[in-house]
């Protein structure tokens, strides 16, 4: 197994992960969250959901821009480049207020049930599927659904309700197409045997 970015960048990444944790509030998505389920692959991003109040709070120090085309924050001070979603504005793969119905406290952070992670990851791969990140996307997606207590129905039924059809359909393509994801030790053979297995399950 081999992480995606070198290992200094990702201790940075976690050590400012840290800091933000002992002075604002927020709900942990995206890579780091991930890992917190999984413990396979690091990573350089941050991504949280946060109140009004608290992006007010994080201009203080950092520089902090708005993304309108995918509506969402992002702030940056030296390394660390944080992305950060806000209630009634963004949708990160489910509306930013829908996810404070689903909350986990997981190794001292808060983050989201894996079912709804799941879903959240598929629209980050969705977007960027060719590319170096999708296949970070693909490798977390497959992680968190190789958990033996992933909740399948539970995953399929937040799917249905928001009708989120389209990301089955697309997701499953995608793993169907896929031979292998060796950076998290599915060689062939291995992933031939996850196929098996998750693809009746999508």
């Amino acid at each position: 197994m081999r992480d995606f970015y070198h290992n200094l960048i990702t201790q940075k990444s976690w050590q400012s992960l840290k800091d933000l944790q002992k002075n604002y509030q927020f709900i942990l998505i995206g890579d780091w969250a991930v890992f917190l389920y999984t413990e396979t692959l690091k990573s350089k991003d941050i991504d949280l959901v946060m109140e009004y109040g608290g992006l007010e709070r994080l201009r203080e120090e950092f520089e902090v821009f708005k993304n309108e085309r995918l509506k969402k924050y992002e702030a940056r001070k030296e390394e660390a480049e944080i992305d950060i979603y806000v209630p009634f504005y963004s949708n990160p793969g489910l509306p930013a207020e829908d996810l404070r119905k689903f909350p986990v406290f997981l190794k001292g952070f808060k983050t989201v049930e894996k079912e709804i992670l799941a879903i959240l990851k598929q629209k980050a791969l969705m977007a960027r599927t060719n590319s170096p990140k999708g296949r970070k996307d693909l490798a977390d997606l497959v992680s968190l659904f190789s958990l033996d207590d992933f909740d399948w129905q539970k995953y399929q039924k937040i799917i249905l309700e928001n009708k989120l059809g389209n990301f089955l359909v697309t997701i499953r393509e995608i793993i169907r197409k896929t031979r292998e994801l060796n950076e998290i030790g599915l060689n062939v053979h291995r992933f031939a045997r996850f196929k098996k297995k998750i693809l009746p399950a999508l």
